[in-house]
C-alpha cells in the first residue's frame, strides 16, 4: 500500500510552490521546497557562516498512522555549500499537524541565501513499529557485548 501524505498549505504561503516530489522515478527522499513569507521572496534567507534557521516549507501535512516522515538533507547543499540539517534525520510523527520548517545549518565558509521555493531537504516516508520497553533483570550475552563507539574498527 501507498501511503497518501496529505499536505495543508499555511495561511500566506506561496501557492505557486509546488508540494513535496520525487525528481527520479528511484528517488527515497521526495524533495520540500522552502515557502518563505512575503516580506522575503525577493531577497531570501541568508545564512551567515556558522547560522541555523528554521526556513518554512509552508505546509502542514498528515502522516498516516503507523508512519513517519524523516527530514533528510539534500547532498549537493552540504557537498558544495556545506549547509545541511542541525537535527538529522527529523522526525515528523504521524500525530504531529503543526507547520513544516526545515532547521538548516551553514557549516560553510560563506554565507548561503536559501531562495524561495529552492529545494531544501528530503522526506523519506518510512514505517514505524513502536516497541514495548520492560525492565529486566539482566540482558543476554553477545560476542560484542558492551563495545561502544569505535570499538568493532576504525574510528
Amino acid at each position: 500500500m501507498t501511503p497518501e501524505i496529505r499536505c495543508f498549505r499555511d495561511e500566506g504561503a506561496d501557492p505557486a510552490i509546488a508540494l513535496p516530489g520525487y525528481e527520479t522515478e528511484g528517488a527515497a527522499g521526495a524533495d520540500v521546497r522552502a515557502n518563505l513569507p512575503a516580506g522575503q521572496r525577493e531577497s531570501g534567507l541568508t545564512l551567515a557562516p556558522g547560522a541555523r534557521a528554521i526556513v518554512p516549507s509552508g505546509l502542514r501535512v498528515e502522516i498516516p498512522a503507523g508512519f513517519e516522515i524523516q527530514v533528510r538533507p539534500r547532498s549537493g547543499l552540504a557537498a558544495k555549500h556545506g549547509v545541511t540539517l542541525v537535527n538529522t534525520p527529523g522526525t515528523i510523527d504521524s500525530d504531529y499537524r503543526g507547520p513544516l520548517g526545515i532547521l538548516m545549518i551553514n557549516l560553510g565558509s560563506a554565507p548561503f541565501t536559501v531562495a524561495h521555493g529552492e529545494r531544501i531537504a528530503q522526506l523519506v516516508v518510512a514505517p514505524v513499529v513502536q516497541a514495548k520497553f520492560a525492565a529486566a533483570a539482566a540482558l543476554s550475552e553477545t560476542a560484542r557485548g558492551a563495545g561502544g563507539f569505535g570499538s568493532t574498527g576504525r574510528g
